[in-house]
Order: structure tokens, then C-alpha cells, then sequence
């Protein structure tokens, strides 16, 4: 009886990762993105990191089921990985003071299209740059503080009036604005909403004789001691300029207050004048009265006479930030793009290997350690970002700046040891 012929067929992946990549396959079709191709660097890093995902896993010894590509992916992956860490570092210090700088448009892959940045670099990357500190979010608290006191603001101050009406004290100063829109400065601004009175002040001849009447008393600068004693040519006195500022703001205040006849009180911009009028207009009685008013401004937009930065950089999202540079990624951060990818084909291959949890040989199943690098590979990666994320922590410019002044603190408490060298005169 004949033996019969044995032809066993091998049970070994006809994938099988190689010693050594190729920069000649990084090419498109290798990696998603493509966003790094350009660089002849990074071609050559992909292609060194397959010698070292073959080392790592135990190439010499088992079969590792993945491809050239699989780790050319990983590796562009771990390059973004780290770009998008050290972005929101960057993010984080720099924010406030980009807050309303001028943004741009990005493109699939993250990148700087179009925007006054993509060109005015000069092929630079606005994340490297160190920005000027302006405090620009306080800034601009402080500028809505200012519009709200009424000084070193950029909202315009309005200006209407209304004739008195004998006997009548309740007037709507929200209606008079709206019903003289036409060819004033605010026609077209309005836009129907509530208006902001500032302030309401009338002009009276008689109460400006009060003070500058045959026996006023205006000129007696600076001695306000001997005020009335004397008459008005024979009181003036060479004082500083503060002072007559000072007299002025008095002035004022006397005018608006202890020299007015009327009051007034503004409930949902409608005016109660005390007492009524009688007879304006007559007998030094005031005919019309005047308000300052604002019209509150829409925070969403820009102001047409400047620009104010409404449009521009809100976020962290808005941040003119691209992929780093791989050529501006130093040893520290390129090391760190090897571990990452490293555990990324470690996740690849507990993936393949998960595909089956076993594969009969003759006789016996082999177990595969799908679920062991699928838990090695999770583990690797949160560990190297939450690593980099600490350290990154340490370095923001507030924390730069704090260290900064513990050295200079302790250098200080050193030189308190110092003996202070004997002056001989």
C-alpha cells in the first residue's frame, strides 16, 4: 500500500510587516491625510519607524500581520496627535491676547488656507510665534465699564430736545427719538430699540445772571474766602490753572443742582418733570429741555467706523493655528511621536489579531494576544499624553512667569548671606 503524499499549506499570514520600510511608499496612497508628503524629513521618519515597530513587536522572532502603511498611518497620526497637544498648550497661553485678531479659513486637513496670516507669514506658522501681551480681555472689560460710566468709550453720544407744554410734566423721551429719526445722526441706528438717557438739562437766562449779573462774583478767582466781600474788578488773583478747574466742576454742580428750579425722575424713558411748567418760555422759565441719550449697540457687530476685532478670534477654535511644522518639532517632541506611533501599531495589531481569538494547527489551537496589546496599546498612549500634557502645564507663560519670581525670591534670601564688604574710606 502506498504512503500517500503529504503537501501541507503554511497557516502563516501572507501579511507580514518587513525589517525595514521604504520612503520611496510613503507616498499618498500610504497615509490618510498626505499633509506632511512635502517634507522629505518626514518621509524618511515614517519609513524609519517601521524598523522600529518590527523590533519592538518581535519581528525576529514572530510574524507581525500588518503593512508598511499601517505604520506610515501611525505615524502621521502620532505627528497630528502631538500637533493638536501643543496647539492647545498654545491655545491656553495665548488666548486673551488674541481675543479679536484676525482668523482665516482652514482647509480639511486643518490647514491655513486663505486669511491675512496664510500669506503675511511668509510660509512661517503663526503657533510659533511669541505675541505681544496686551491684556486684551481686560481691555475689553473695561471698555464696556467705560461706556457704562460715560467716559473713554467708543459710543456715540446723542443729543435731542422737547418743548415744555404748560401743565403737562410726563413727556416720552423713547417716542421723541423715534419720531425725529428722519435726517438726524441716528436714522438708520435705532432699529426700534430702547434708547439709554444719559442725562437732561434745560437753559435758563436767569439762572445764568445769577453768576455772571452785574454783582455775580465770576471773577473772584482763587479767594473764595472773601467771596461777595468785594466788588467784582478788584477781586482778581493769580492762582493755579487747578484751581480754576476746580471752580469750574463747582460751577457746574451749583448749575445743575442748587441753581436749578426743576427735577425730574425716568421710568422706562418716559420723563416726569417737577413742578409742572406753567409758562414756558416766559419769564425766564425754559421753553425746551435737552438729553443726552445712547442707543445700545449690538454686541455681535462690528463697528463701521473701526474695527473693533467682533469678527476675529473668539476661541479657542478660531485661533489661526495649523498643523505644526515637522521640521519645528525638536528631538523632545519627535521621541515622543515614535512611543506614540509605536502604541498605535500595537493598537493596529491587537485589532488583526482580535479578528480571531485562536488558529488551529494540527493537533492544538494557538491562543493570539489580541486583547493583551489591545490594553498595552490603550494604556502606552494615555500615559505618553497625559505625560506631555503635564509637562506642558509647568511651561505656560503664567507658570514661567511664577518660577521666575521664586528664583529671583530665592536668589535674594541667598544674598542676605552674604557679609556686606567693609567701605574704608
Amino acid at each position: 500500500m502506498a504512503l500517500p503524499v503529504l503537501t501541507p499549506v503554511s497557516k502563516t499570514s501572507k501579511v507580514i510587516l518587513p525589517s525595514t520600510g521604504s520612503s520611496a511608499k510613503v507616498i499618498a496612497s500610504a497615509v490618510p491625510y498626505g499633509i506632511y508628503l512635502n517634507n522629505i524629513d518626514f518621509v524618511s521618519g515614517a519609513a524609519d519607524q517601521v524598523a522600529l515597530t518590527y523590533k519592538m513587536l518581535g519581528g525576529d522572532v514572530l510574524d507581525i500581520e500588518l503593512t508598511e502603511q499601517n505604520i506610515y498611518t501611525s505615524y502621521e497620526l502620532s505627528v497630528l496627535e502631538y500637533s493638536y497637544i501643543i496647539n492647545s498648550h498654545q491655545a491656553e497661553n495665548v488666548l486673551s491676547d488674541f481675543l479679536g485678531a484676525t482668523t482665516g479659513s482652514f482647509d480639511q486637513d486643518g490647514e491655513l488656507k486663505s486669511g491675512p496670516l496664510s500669506s503675511s507669514l511668509s510660509g512661517t506658522h503663526v503657533g510659533l510665534k511669541f505675541p505681544a501681551f496686551t491684556f486684551e480681555y481686560g481691555r475689553r472689560i473695561s471698555t464696556g465699564l467705560a461706556q457704562e460710566a460715560g467716559f473713554g468709550d467708543n459710543v456715540t453720544m446723542y443729543s435731542a430736545s422737547f418743548a415744555l407744554t404748560g401743565g403737562v410734566q410726563n413727556y416720552n423721551l423713547q417716542n421723541i427719538v423715534s419720531s425725529s429719526q428722519s435726517g438726524s445722526d441716528w436714522n438708520g441706528i435705532m432699529n426700534n430699540q430702547k434708547i439709554s438717557i444719559e442725562r437732561v438739562y434745560y437753559k435758563s437766562p436767569g439762572v445764568m445772571w445769577r453768576f455772571f449779573g452785574a454783582f455775580g462774583g465770576t471773577g473772584v478767582y482763587g479767594n473764595l474766602s472773601t467771596y461777595g466781600m468785594y466788588a467784582d474788578d478788584s477781586t482778581f488773583e493769580l492762582v493755579p490753572t487747578w484751581q480754576n478747574k476746580l471752580q469750574a466742576q463747582d460751577f457746574q454742580t451749583s448749575m445743575n443742582t442748587r441753581a436749578s428750579y426743576y427735577s425730574y425722575e425716568i421710568r422706562n424713558n418716559q420723563i416726569t418733570v417737577y413742578p409742572a411748567p406753567q409758562s414756558p418760555g416766559c419769564g425766564g422759565s425754559p421753553s425746551h429741555m435737552w438729553f443726552y441719550f445712547t442707543i445700545p449697540s449690538d454686541a455681535w457687530a462690528e463697528d463701521p467706523t473701526a474695527t473693533t476685532g467682533v469678527d476675529g478670534v473668539n476661541n479657542m477654535n478660531t485661533l489661526p493655528f495649523s498643523n505644526l511644522p515637522y521640521n519645528s518639532i525638536n528631538s523632545m517632541g519627535k521621541q515622543w511621536i515614535r512611543k506614540y506611533a509605536l502604541a498605535l501599531a500595537k493598537e493596529m495589531l491587537g485589532q488583526v489579531r482580535g479578528k480571531f481569538g485562536s488558529i488551529p494547527i494540527p493537533g492544538n489551537d494557538i491562543n493570539l494576544n489580541a486583547d493583551a496589546l489591545l490594553s498595552q496599546a490603550k494604556e502606552e498612549q494615555t500615559s505618553l499624553k497625559e505625560e506631555l500634557k503635564a509637562q506642558l502645564e509647568k511651561l505656560t507663560y503664567g507658570a514661567l512667569v511664577k518660577s521666575d519670581a521664586d528664583m529671583a525670591d530665592a536668589a535674594n534670601q541667598i544674598m542676605t548671606h552674604v557679609p556686606m564688604g567693609i567701605y574704608l574710606g
